[in-house]
C-alpha cells in the first residue's frame, strides 16, 4: 500500500495591480526534473519546518520576495508519485507580494507576471490549476477564509 505523506508545498504569488491580479509564474531549467514544465512557487518541506515555513523559505530561495500578505488556500493538492509509491497531499499558499523584481535561482530559467487566464494556459498540471483558481477566488471574493486563514 502507498504511504500518503505531506513532503512539499505549492504557492501562488500575486500582485494586485490597477488592471487586476497578475501571478507569478516560474519556467523549471532545463538542468532540473520537469523541465521546462511552468510553475508557481514550490518546494520540499524541510526537516523540522512547517508547510507555511517551507513556503516562506522557498519564495525568498526562489524570487528573492518577501510575503506582504500570505494564507492557506481552501485546497490541498494531490498526486502519486512512482518513485517511492507515494501519494503526496500538498498545501496550497497563496502569498501577495509588493514587488515585481524577481531574482531567480537556478531552478528556473525564466519567469512571467500573468493575468489567471494566461496561467492557465501554462500551467499543465490540474492540481496546479486548481490551486491558482482557489487562490484567485479567495483573493477576488474577500471573504473571511483569508481572514480564518492567514499565516503571520
Amino acid at each position: 500500500m502507498a504511504n500518503i505523506v505531506s513532503r512539499v508545498i505549492d504557492a501562488y504569488v500575486f500582485r494586485k495591480t490597477d488592471d487586476g491580479l497578475l501571478f507569478l509564474i516560474l519556467k523549471r531549467a532545463k538542468t532540473k526534473r520537469y523541465e521546462h514544465l511552468w510553475q508557481g512557487v514550490a518546494g520540499k518541506i524541510e526537516a523540522g519546518e512547517t508547510a507555511p515555513e517551507a513556503a516562506k523559505r522557498e519564495l525568498m530561495e526562489e524570487t528573492g520576495l518577501k510575503p506582504k500578505h500570505m494564507f492557506v488556500a481552501d485546497h490541498v493538492s494531490r498526486f502519486y508519485e512512482a518513485h517511492g509509491d507515494r501519494i503526496n497531499l500538498v498545501p496550497v499558499f497563496g502569498i501577495e507580494v509588493d514587488s515585481d523584481q524577481i531574482t531567480l535561482s537556478d531552478e528556473h530559467c525564466d519567469y512571467k507576471w500573468v493575468t489567471l487566464e494566461e496561467a492557465l494556459e501554462h500551467l499543465v498540471w490540474q492540481g496546479q490549476k486548481k490551486g491558482i483558481r482557489v487562490v484567485s477566488d479567495m483573493v477576488l471574493s474577500n471573504d473571511d477564509r483569508m481572514r480564518w486563514s492567514e499565516i503571520k
